[in-house]
């Protein structure tokens, strides 16, 4: 097992830690995945920000196709010397066509930068048909957020977008002493898998707009927030639902609302 070395580069704190690297490498494997996403269990794999390595090493060993997309010159380097048989390609992850990385379907998993986790789930959702199978470790606030349900005080416009075509899991807290430099919160690790659903029976791009209004204001009763894209004649303007604040719903429900806009 290659001794890998840390930096720090792009606001990211790498994980020094070759167990906790080898546990999170181990969230794709085929006996870990639930049993309704087996079927995905030999794609190939995408890893974001590999760095210096420490999760592609146990990435390479589990058998699947693996390639890593790194933005930093002196990381991708190194991973050309330590680890040959890689498939490193370098670029900015938010720029690329990711269609044109495997040309079918494939898992994604990383310890993905904190200054940029959010935008990689957003962009996961633009490709949702090609990557059924997402994990990795991101700053725990974020990974809570994308798996908390209704109700929480952290539920938000991207809990509601991934879990409308996700199952998401919040697997295991990794601590700061586990990154050089250790970073001043604390991380987690979790997985999503495609569910069965196939449309939301309502227009997508106008969901997307509903939630990212609702929450624009979330202080506010959705009859407030909403009001400018849901007609004043609508029946469900004078449903409960209207008083209610968006943390207080689920993904049927807006759906609910999209097809009132309409």
């Amino acid at each position: 097992m290659a001794q890998v070395k840390a930096k720090k580069a792009l606001g990211q704190h790498f994980l020094t830690d070759l167990n906790v690297a080898k546990r999170i490498a181990a969230t794709i494997d085929r006996e870990n995945l639930p049993m309704d996403s087996k079927i995905w269990a030999d794609i190939p794999v995408l890893e974001v920000g590999p760095g210096m390595g420490v999760l592609s090493q146990f990435l390479m060993s589990g058998g699947r196709r693996i390639k890593a997309v790194e933005i930093d010159t002196e990381s991708v380097e190194y991973l050309n010397k330590v680890f040959p048989d890689l498939e490193v390609v370098e670029g900015d992850f938010l720029k690329m066509d990711l269609s044109e990385i495997f040309g079918g379907k494939f898992a994604l998993i990383g310890n993905y930068p904190y200054n940029i986790s959010s935008q990689i789930f957003f962009k996961v959702l633009d490709y949702k048909e090609s990557i059924p199978v997402v994990a990795g470790m991101l700053q725990k606030e974020v990974a809570e957020r994308i798996c908390c349900k209704p109700g929480s005080k952290v539920y938000g416009i991207l809990s509601v977008l991934l879990q409308a075509w996700y199952d998401c899991e919040y697997l295991f807290n990794v601590p700061p002493g586990v990154f050089s430099p250790p970073p001043k919160v604390m991380s987690g690790v979790i997985r999503l898998t495609r569910n069965s659903r196939t449309s939301l029976g309502c227009d997508e791009k106008l969901f997307k707009t509903v939630v990212k209004t609702a929450f624009g204001q979330r202080r506010k009763t959705l009859r407030n927030s909403l009001g400018g894209l849901i007609p004043s004649s609508s029946p469900i303007m004078q449903d409960p639902i209207m008083g209610l604040r968006p943390e207080r719903l689920g993904v049927e429900d807006f759906i609910r609302l999209t097809l009132a806009c309409s």
